[in-house]
């Protein structure tokens, strides 16, 4: 989470006013949007900076400053790729995408990682839904009868992690807009 960069109140205020969600015309049910928050529990980039296997993230969130961004209100739905998904994007992409002049790309890359609205996994029926990101374009979440979830083709490794504004659901791989 630390990858994300800063976007500008303006165009933040923009993507958060944007359609959160457009279903699938055949998915069977929407994925659940819940509305109880645990007071207690972290933020999502709490969470993000408590735990080393997102120290890319972390670093990503950061150049691009989104990190006040994703602390706010919410409730947000990250699907968040771990270190090892960063890595699998190669080490001179990624230097390339963490410089100044990169950052419009850095933040769509990471706002499109991003959903207005909490999603969880658990007891969502299974189906195929479109989720318009913060980054304005839609990712396919796949629930298959199993119960596995895939974002993009992303597998989620981890779902539905509670946050105070939201929910986090770590993924296998970096999901790139337009692909």
């Amino acid at each position: 989470m630390r990858t994300f960069t800063a976007l500008t109140a303006v165009a933040l205020s923009a993507a958060l006013a944007a359609p959160a969600l457009a279903i699938d015309a055949g998915a069977a049910s929407a994925p659940k949007m819940t509305k109880d928050h645990h007071a207690s529990q972290p933020s999502i980039v709490a969470i993000a900076t408590s735990d080393d296997s997102f120290s890319t993230l972390v670093t990503a969130l950061q150049t691009a400053e989104l990190v006040d961004a994703l602390s706010g209100d919410g409730p947000f739905t990250v699907f968040a790729p771990t270190n090892d998904a960063f890595a699998a994007v190669g080490s001179d992409t990624l230097n390339a995408l963490l410089q100044p002049e990169n950052r419009d790309q850095l933040t769509s890359i990471l706002t499109y990682h991003v959903v207005q609205g909490e999603y969880m996994a658990a007891g969502t029926a299974p189906g195929a839904y479109d989720l318009t990101t913060l980054q304005g374009d839609t990712v396919n979440v796949v629930v298959a009868a199993d119960g596995s979830v895939t974002v993009d083709g992303a597998s989620v490794i981890a779902a539905d992690v509670d946050a105070s504004n939201g929910v986090v659901h770590v993924i296998d791989s970096v999901i790139m807009p337009g692909q």
